[in-house]
């Protein structure tokens, strides 16, 4: 399509009325963004973004990415008049309301061509940086043919302010991803005011530091900004192309301040954009000339998926291509089985964190898509494995990231690849550090994408590096997150099958919560003919061992406290009191389970004891408000683990008493 101005102003205005049209009858949202954005969006859409309206999921089309969240009617807009089925014109005039797709922020699950949820600043940008990564992974292997395309996003000033831009672009830069690039918003506007209130950095010299190319255009010229493009796109760095804009362009009394930023324009300002825009049509009208432009927009896109199509019929690594794409769960399962077997022959004392390295080896050797990582912890999370060599600008056909200190990037970016397909991310860090990854871990859940977070050190266990190090809230707190599966194995049997059900749970992240100290392993010949439908801890919580006596407890523990809740439960029965021992390496899939089961190992008329080295808010949900909560509701201590155990009450001397007392009333 040409790039005649004539055409190309109308059609971003078409944007630039779609919006203000938009958030004005839902008197509420970001009308400045996609007005300011809209002469940039329309190149890009026009000439150089590859999609295929008819097909929003093809493999190698493009991926967009509108890290400025807020300003979401501009991809509803994009979406619409470009030809994809939704939204629709009604799910524009309903923008924001309930049951409608077009959410305040856009959302990947709601409409095709929303690659990722975005809204929390800074994160599109990362999720970008994870998306141009499993790209160039999947081509490396299968070359140019099947796998070849660009990752694009729109950042504003915001996104750039974000910390967690610091850490992306950093990687991004390092690793040479030069099919990212990234339209810069530059408007110099926040909600505050002008973005000289808060910021004077260099910008631009801050992304040519970290190895990036940088180029700037006038984002409301035309010609200007289709050279901007076409130079990011003959570089071989990552670019940032600083797009100068004005906020609200073509609101006359508005634009250029905030007052665009994040409310309606009112009907004054509107009725006179309108003029200033020459656009005399009805809201949410876009004349059949305009929209008969815009449908072309996808034609470069159909005809280039209809030649990849071809191209992945004729070759020889089609089967191969398509399953890679797919989801891995069942090939887990295979893969784990004789692996759980060996070790229920031959027991073995090791951490989980160990134990999840073991496991690790055949899975990783079995699932070509597993890429795994971890953010500067890779001796301490044993991530990685001989099957997992490192991914790096030299050789992007590596299967391990070293994301350096960026546990924040290092989550989003992973959210990135799991969106992008073709991968199943995996990274690494301390579960104290949880807390800095912690809204990329929430945005996994909301996206539904199978990220899988490896969180060693997971409490008091860890010893010496004292309460800074010792997390105590931490895994409760993330019990929280809907749509969040957090697993804590007691043993190496468990790991290995809490690997199996993240790697069988594509819509849900997964957290395995590992311990530092060894663990003794407490199943054995039972699991011999273990299957991936015999999976105990497929249920949440299972019944590891039952009373002898009459039972009187059941005692409920995770990780590293379940081989204390078997030694209590061993002194309760020299007494003569029966106790069940109860492994619940995760809660949620016990919830999830159906009243009988759940009303079987933990009968009503039992005293029941939970048993972890957290906080013990919670856990009265399983326990009844009779129950005994035993946990850490204070910070750690610096000392060996042994000695924190016996501190906080986490022996069986401790215990047995309480219980005692407890049935004695």
């Amino acid at each position: 399509m040409s790039l005649d101005p004539s055409r190309m102003a109308p059609m971003a205005n078409a944007i630039r009325a779609l919006s203000m049209d938009a958030v004005q009858a839902a008197n509420s949202g970001h009308p400045g963004m996609p007005m300011g954005m809209a002469d940039v969006a329309t190149v890009l859409w026009s000439k150089y973004l590859k999609f295929d309206p008819s097909a929003p999921n093809w493999a190698d089309r493009d991926r967009f990415v509108l890290s400025a969240g807020h300003g979401s009617m501009l991809i509803y807009s994009l979406l619409h008049l470009s030809g994809y089925a939704k939204p629709t014109i009604d799910d524009i005039r309903n923008f924001r309301q309930l049951g409608y797709p077009c959410a305040g922020h856009p959302e990947n699950f709601l409409l095709d061509g929303v690659e990722c949820t975005t809204g929390p600043l800074g994160q599109g940008v990362a999720m970008a940086v994870g998306m141009a990564i499993a790209e160039r992974q999947l081509n490396a292997h299968f070359g140019d043919d099947l796998v070849s395309h660009r990752t694009w996003a729109i950042a504003g000033d915001g996104c750039l302010m974000e910390g967690i831009n610091h850490e992306a672009i950093g990687l991004a830069g390092h690793l040479k991803l030069g099919q990212l690039i990234v339209l810069w918003d530059d408007n110099n506007i926040t909600i505050d005011g002008q973005a000289d209130l808060s910021t004077s950095e260099d910008v631009r010299t801050r992304h040519t530091s970290a190895g990036w190319h940088v180029v700037s255009c006038d984002g409301h010229d035309i010609a200007d900004i289709s050279r901007a493009i076409e130079e990011a796109m003959a570089d071989d760095r990552p670019s940032l192309v600083a797009c100068k804009t004005i906020i609200g362009k073509g609101a006359p009394n508005k634009q250029g301040t905030s007052a665009t930023h994040g409310a309606p324009l009112g009907p004054d300002e509107i009725a006179a954009a309108r003029e200033t825009l020459g656009w005399d049509h009805e809201p949410f009208v876009v004349p059949e000339d305009i929209m008969a432009d815009w449908q072309t927009t996808g034609h470069r896109g159909v005809e280039a998926h209809s030649e990849w199509k071809s191209r992945l019929e004729s070759s020889d690594k089609q089967d191969e291509f398509k399953a890679r794409m797919g989801n891995v769960g069942d090939a887990a399962g295979r893969a784990i089985e004789d692996h759980i077997r060996g070790l229920a022959a031959e027991p073995q004392k090791v951490a989980t964190r160990k134990a999840s390295e073991m496991a690790l080896g055949p899975l990783t050797e079995a699932l070509p898509q597993m890429i795994g990582g971890s953010a500067d912890l890779t001796g301490s999370n044993n991530t990685k494995t001989p099957s997992t060599l490192p991914f790096s600008a030299d050789d992007y056909s590596g299967r391990y990231l070293y994301y350096g200190i960026r546990e924040f990037g290092m989550a989003a970016a992973m959210n990135g690849m799991a969106l992008h397909g073709g991968v199943v991310p995996y990274g690494g860090t301390f579960l104290i550090f949880s807390d800095y990854c912690r809204n990329a871990i929430r945005l996994s859940a909301l996206q539904e994408v199978g990220a899988i977070y490896v969180m060693t050190h997971d409490s008091i266990g860890l010893g010496e590096d004292g309460p800074t190090h010792q997390p105590v809230e931490q895994v409760m707190s993330l019990r929280l997150v809907p749509n969040l599966n957090v697993y804590r194995p007691c043993d190496t049997i468990e790991t290995a099958e809490c690997w199996t059900l993240a790697l069988q749970t594509p819509n849900t992240p997964s957290i395995l919560a590992l311990s530092r100290q060894g663990l003794p392993q407490m199943r054995g010949q039972d699991d011999g003919e273990w299957t991936s439908v015999t999976n105990r801890s497929a249920k949440g919580a299972y019944r590891l061992k039952g009373a002898d006596a009459e039972r009187k407890v059941v005692l409920v523990a995770t990780g590293s406290e379940v081989h204390l809740g078997a030694e209590v439960a061993s002194e309760l029965e020299a007494q003569g009191i029966g106790a069940d021992v109860v492994s619940m390496p995760c809660t949620e899939l016990f919830d999830a389970q159906d009243a009988a089961y759940r009303s079987d190992l933990l009968p009503a008329d039992t005293l029941k004891v939970s048993i972890e080295a957290g906080a013990s808010f919670g856990w009265e949900r399983y326990t009844g408000l009779d129950g005994l909560n035993i946990g850490i509701d204070r910070f750690g201590a610096s000392a060996p683990a042994g000695d924190l155990f016996k501190k906080f009450g986490f022996t069986a001397d401790a215990i047995v008493p309480q219980i005692v007392n407890k049935l004695n009333g």
